[in-house]
């Protein structure tokens, strides 16, 4: 079994757990995702997903679970900023993560390239290191997957401009990965509950990732006082 067989042997069927915080947030600190990431894993997460290589440092030293690495950079006069240049790609390398993923809609990334410009290239450079497309729709999953990339995630569905109205979790779009392509579909966005974790795996994802319900205290504190208000 080679390494890609293995990282995704390990994730299958099992939960990952995204810990981040951004600068403006409270936990915002290697240390403090750390320790989230240590709680997930105690708690039976199998995969953390984690922004910064200074946060997937300190992870390290407390967890060996794969780990989906990214780096969130904004670019002026560009919408993608998940991992999105080569520089954030070689810093995650040479970092050692499992999984590199990256925005991979149809966006204009910040050189002024689409995805399909700027990927052939990264997977001559990168030919072992495992990478995940976070999409958006069926047509760009659809291009990651001619692209050459490992794996597909629905992470970005509704999070563009052109799906913000969609209803989350995108069961029916992670349905139709799962029986198009031959390659792991990783279920991400917008799983709050655990019911909801539970259909999606019943459409047949590899994996899936929760983020914001388990580990960012601040959005689901306003969850709860969002329901207060409406009753």
């Amino acid at each position: 079994m080679n390494k890609k067989q293995e990282t995704f042997s390990r994730i299958h069927g099992q939960l990952i757990v995204s810990c981040q915080a951004l600068p403006e947030e409270p936990l915002h600190s290697p240390f403090i995702m750390s320790k989230m990431a240590y709680a997930a894993m105690l708690g039976g997460a199998k995969g953390i997903r984690a922004n910064s290589v200074e946060d997937i440092k300190e992870m390290k030293k407390v967890v060996e679970l794969p780990i989906i690495g990214i780096i969130k950079q904004v670019y002026e006069g560009s919408d993608v900023f998940i991992t999105p240049t080569n520089k954030e790609i070689e810093l995650l390398y040479h970092e050692g993560v499992d999984i590199i993923a990256l925005d991979a809609t149809k966006r204009i990334r910040p050189d002024g390239k689409t995805i399909s410009e700027v990927f052939p290239e990264i997977r001559e450079t990168y030919k072992e290191q495992i990478f995940m497309a976070d999409c958006s729709t069926y047509e760009e999953a659809k291009e990651a997957y001619e692209l050459g990339f490992d794996c597909l995630g629905t992470t970005l569905s509704g999070y563009t401009e052109y799906t913000k109205n969609r209803s989350l979790p995108d069961l029916q779009l992670m349905e139709r990965l799962v029986q198009d392509f031959p390659i792991p579909v990783i279920a991400e966005g917008g799983i709050w509950t655990p019911e909801e974790l539970k259909r999606v795996f019943e459409v047949g994802v590899h994996t899936a990732v929760v983020g914001t319900a388990i580990t960012r205290p601040m959005e689901i504190t306003k969850r709860f006082i969002s329901a207060m208000k409406d009753e």
